[in-house]
């Protein structure tokens, strides 16, 4: 990963250990989030190793509702492991518990990017941010699941998200890297029971206050 990209990282915490919290929504403390991270990560030595084979799991083994057209909506890290599926924000929530529980700092990213037709306007974009004790830096994953051009994977040279920001179209990411989801996203994801009718009330950005640093967040376009 480029230093560029390395730097415009701002996690809302310098305490580790608010990213290995267990919530409501990220309940790795439920046996069977845990159970799965140890045996994915059964045979890995590193925390790098652990962080790929994790990302790799839930990317390419918790399919995106929308690719397999499910009308599923979940929230919490068990409810997506248990319905092996969820959308991009309930796949962080998942990877995050994961993490974890095996004793990686794991928070939240998001952008905005142009939503796809028939839709107008733009979409807010949940990922993963990663601590790797042992390279003492923070990546960022995108495990939101493969499929056509999206090629999202675990790169610690470049950044590969599924979807590089197009800055000409007002695409952008936040620096930030939340110790919980944000509100909007838990709100909709929590309102709905239909993921067809949820997709239309997707947020399109954030406007909340992260509660770690009462403080409002940086929302401007970066240059990646």
């Amino acid at each position: 990963m480029s230093c560029h990209v390395e730097e415009l990282m701002k996690p809302l915490s310098d305490n580790h250990d608010v990213y290995l919290c267990v919530t409501p929504i990220i309940d790795w403390n439920v046996a069977a989030v845990a159970n799965k991270a140890a045996e994915v990560t059964n045979y890995c030595r590193s925390d790098v190793e652990k962080a790929k084979c994790l990302f790799e799991w839930v990317r390419d083994n918790i399919p995106h509702s929308k690719d397999i057209d499910s009308d599923l909506v979940t929230c919490s890290a068990s409810e997506v492991l248990e319905a092996g599926t969820g959308i991009c924000f309930a796949k962080s929530h998942l990877l995050a518990a994961m993490l974890r529980a095996v004793g990686i700092p794991a928070g939240f990213c998001y952008q905005v990017c142009t939503r796809n037709e028939p839709y107008q306007g733009m979409v807010l974009h949940g990922f993963n941010g990663i601590y790797l004790t042992s390279l003492n830096r923070w990546v960022r994953v995108d495990p939101r699941g493969n499929t056509g051009t999206i090629n999202a994977q675990f790169n610690l040279q470049e950044e590969c998200l599924a979807f590089p920001p197009d800055l000409t179209r007002g695409e952008f990411v936040f620096d930030e890297i939340w110790s919980n989801p944000v509100p909007e996203v838990v709100d909709v994801l929590t309102k709905f029971k239909s993921r067809r009718q949820m997709w239309s009330h997707l947020p399109a950005s954030i406007h909340s206050i992260d509660s770690n640093t009462a403080s409002v967040v940086t929302r401007v376009p970066i240059s990646l």
